[in-house]
């Protein structure tokens, strides 16, 4: 018995020595002799992988000896296997023409654009629950901005000091809010209804850190059976947490809007202090973020949907606005300004 050992032993040694001796001469013309020299040695009914299957068959005595034999064995046929490729790919790209066309001075790569960063997040979290995104023209009538949206004749917001009006035509406008996509969804489209909709908006203001003539807005809708005002507040408390992290609160003070009813303005306990107070959100613990409520009847109803049927949300928020949170941007002029030492910052968040 122990001679038969011994035998098994010597086989053993004198094949891995054998393989041994040839990967010290491996060599290859091209990828694929690189290929086959893998699949020869290292795959799964290849020499050295075979060794290891006969291994299980060895003495247990002799198993550390003959094994730390195969594992070096199999990392010496890797790593010879390994410089093949590498000699040989460093030998093409040494080869391979210049390309002419590139730019003499390296190039960078961009980023999106902040807003758009944020604008994407919004409509990515909002997908979960189901919306969809809709759009429409930024030129716009005052039916699908104003009247249908159950805007009276006298609203400020219909004064040229607050809106862009085309050509002095007081039907022709920049639309002030992304509602009119809304609008324009509602008469289109039956219920169910539960659309998204992000657009640039303008208004007729002075231009400051605070303050822009034209801004970004994202807007929600979702119309259908026996909505109620609890399907808003789940859905917004969602987005917040989503949005700003799992610690955050939300608060929903009265307020009114045209054409919602009831209305509310939505607060999140301010990110930066956790709610404690600070100037950020002047000691109160609370930052605005969006105004909400239950689509009016009257909005329903001029929009071709049976009011007594469907009842609906509706929401809307700045996306300057969430971005000042989320980066702590201090002046809104940045965003349109181009600065490439501003927009250099954002390249890591997407």
């Amino acid at each position: 018995m122990p001679e038969e050992i011994s035998i098994q032993k010597r086989e053993m040694k004198e094949r891995i020595r054998k393989i041994a001796e040839e990967i010290k001469d491996l060599h290859a013309e091209s990828l694929e002799d690189i290929e086959a020299l893998r699949i020869k040695y290292l795959s799964k009914k290849g020499e050295v992988s075979m060794l290891f299957n006969e291994f299980r068959e060895v003495p247990n005595d002799l198993k550390k000896e003959v094994g730390q034999m195969l594992n070096k064995l199999k990392n010496e046929t890797q790593e010879a296997i390994s410089e093949l490729k590498e000699k040989f790919e460093e030998l093409n790209l040494s080869n391979d023409k210049l390309d002419l066309t590139r730019s003499a001075e390296p190039i960078e790569l961009g980023t999106r654009h902040p807003l758009s960063i944020v604008k994407n997040e919004i409509v990515e979290i909002f997908s979960r629950l189901g919306f969809v995104v809709a759009e429409g023209p930024e030129i716009e009538d005052d039916w699908h901005v104003f009247s249908a949206l159950n805007f009276p004749p006298e609203h400020p917001a219909r004064d040229m000091q607050d809106t862009f009006f085309i050509a002095r035509n007081p039907d022709v406008l920049l639309r002030t809010h992304t509602s009119s996509v809304q609008t324009r969804t509602m008469t289109s489209q039956k219920p169910p209804i539960r659309v998204l909709c992000p657009g640039r908006v303008y208004r007729n203001e002075a231009i400051s850190y605070r303050a822009h003539c034209f801004f970004h807005q994202v807007e929600g809708l979702y119309i259908d059976k026996n909505v109620s005002f609890a399907d808003l507040k789940q859905a917004l408390l969602y987005f917040a947490k989503e949005m700003f992290g799992e610690e955050t609160q939300i608060r929903l003070r009265p307020s009114y809007f045209p054409f919602t009813e009831p209305s509310a303005e939505m607060d999140i306990s301010c990110n930066l202090c956790g709610g404690k107070g600070c100037p950020f959100c002047k000691g109160t613990g609370w930052v605005e973020i969006l105004g909400c409520g239950m689509v009016d009847p009257n909005v329903l109803e001029s929009c071709g949907i049976d009011s007594k049927e469907y009842t609906g949300y509706a929401f809307g928020m700045g996306v300057e606005r969430i971005t000042n949170l989320k980066f702590q941007v201090k002046d809104l002029r940045m965003f349109s300004e181009n600065d490439i030492r501003f927009l250099n910052q954002f390249k890591s968040a997407y």
